[in-house]
């Protein structure tokens, strides 16, 4: 019997529904904060992996509309180059932990790293742009990522502000619990499929059979690419998620330089206003970034 997505994937469009409703949200809360517009594509350069349930409906999604062709060829020859120049800075990050530097200064050296996301097209549009990842659709508006605020450097928000901000690892936990719900819909026997992270390259690059799934009995039938009658449409955003109540803005007094300059922000963690400036979407500081206390401002759901 053939592996089905379906439940999944109508339950991660609903959570995508929710993702596009808040950022919705918040640029209605900010209109002169949230500059995102068509032909922006900062955050298409950007490092991060996506969960198991966001690789197979990208997956899916890609094998739908691109089923064969030079435009297919092309965009798996970029992903391949992706996923290299990924796995080489990886690599790079393991040794680095290995000879002692810490997670934070790894964190930051790599959201510094610049790679062209293989769906992002020649125009700067992506070509599966109604499909793309939580991190992509809230790409532009504040994150509160491992306690700390963060906000992309090409948008308004200004250090010393308080801003309504997504909680990144409630949606984190949402999407790796629907994650071990697919894994056990399709009774995969690898404990550790629901945990599994992956970029944007990998996903589009694997070819998602039963076998790679864990899930027995199935022969070479059944896989990601016969799920694309799984991937829902687009349908109108309902209502968003609730904002908390903004904290009070606070003040960084621990070293002699402009609050909110990258400078400020590498005096040890002294800074306290509710939000800062540029990120990436993995959570780490990119060049510029500063980091950010946050209060109890926040989007919860």
């Amino acid at each position: 019997m053939p592996v089905t997505f379906a439940p999944s994937f109508e339950k991660y469009q609903a959570l995508l529904r929710e993702v596009d409703a808040v950022f919705a949200k918040v640029g209605q809360a900010c209109p002169e904060a949230v500059t995102c517009a068509e032909g922006c594509s900062d955050c298409c350069h950007a490092l991060f992996d996506i969960s198991l349930v966001e690789a197979l409906y990208l997956n899916a999604a890609f094998n739908a509309r691109f089923p064969n062709g030079p435009a297919r060829e092309r965009i798996l020859d970029l992903a391949d180059a992706s996923d290299r120049a990924h796995y080489k800075l990886k690599r790079k990050a393991v040794k680095a932990g290995e000879k002692g530097v810490s997670t934070e200064s790894i964190l930051a050296d790599l959201a510094r790293e610049r790679i062209r996301c293989p769906l992002l097209g020649d125009d700067d549009r992506c070509v599966l742009y109604d499909c793309r990842p939580v991190t992509c659709r809230l790409y532009g508006v504040p994150l509160e990522i491992g306690g700390k605020a963060h906000s992309c450097g090409k948008s308004g928000f200004t250090p010393g502000g308080a801003y309504p901000t997504v909680k990144v690892e409630i949606l984190q936990d949402r999407l790796f619990a629907l994650s071990g719900e697919l894994a056990a819909g399709i009774g995969s026997t690898f404990p550790l499929l629901a945990d599994m992270l992956v970029p944007v390259s990998m996903a589009l690059l694997t070819e998602y059979t039963p076998e790679y799934l864990g899930v027995p009995g199935t022969g070479d039938e059944g896989g990601a690419g016969d799920a694309t009658a799984d991937v829902p449409q687009e349908k109108t955003p309902p209502a968003g998620l609730g904002l908390a109540p903004e904290a009070p803005v606070g003040d960084c007094s621990g070293c002699a330089e402009a609050p909110g300059s990258a400078a400020c922000a590498s005096c040890g963690g002294s800074t306290s206003w509710v939000l800062a400036g540029p990120n990436r979407p993995d959570g780490s500081d990119g060049p510029g970034d500063q980091d950010a206390e946050p209060g109890d401002s926040g989007i919860r759901s």
